[in-house]
């Protein structure tokens, strides 16, 4: 609920996924797809062209750094990570450990399902926002993933 009583909604607005270096990892499909005015979900599929030899994927949230590896091998990690996890962990195949050596996927993240997790989860304030995602893996920027979503 917003200061005047009525409830909030998340709404997605936009979703770029960009690869930077395409001989490593491109992406086969990223977009944002309405269904109609209340059902909208963000797919994602990124193929990965050389498998991680080691423990390496490390995202970057809220300009807080994590060593995605460790992290799903049960290390403790910021609380906002595991926040943001919990957005995607149903809807991924980024559900186990490291390492990773199949195409990653993100499939039907739907904005029903976002609302609830900034309404009732953890509420967050109304606003447009933008969540920017870079991951690394051995020690260069392979892709950046913003999601662009409004909360009214």
């Amino acid at each position: 609920m917003n200061n005047n009583g009525t409830s909030c909604k998340f709404e997605f607005t936009n979703v770029k996924c960009t690869s930077l270096e395409k001989n490593f990892c491109d992406f086969e499909y990223c977009y944002l797809k309405s269904v109609n005015r209340s059902y909208k979900f963000i797919s994602l599929k990124v193929n990965l062209f050389k498998t991680p030899r080691f423990n390496g994927y490390r995202p970057f949230m809220f300009n807080v750094t994590v060593d995605a590896c460790r992290f799903l091998n049960g290390a403790k990690a910021a609380p906002v990570v595991d926040y943001m996890y919990g957005f995607f962990r149903t809807h991924s195949n980024m559900n186990h450990t490291c390492p990773f050596d199949h195409d990653i996927i993100l499939e039907k993240l739907d904005a029903n399902f976002m609302n609830d997790q900034v309404t009732k989860v953890l509420p967050v304030p109304e606003g447009d926002y933008l969540v920017e995602t870079h991951w690394i893996a051995y020690d260069i920027d392979r892709v950046v993933v913003k999601i662009f979503c409004t909360i009214s």
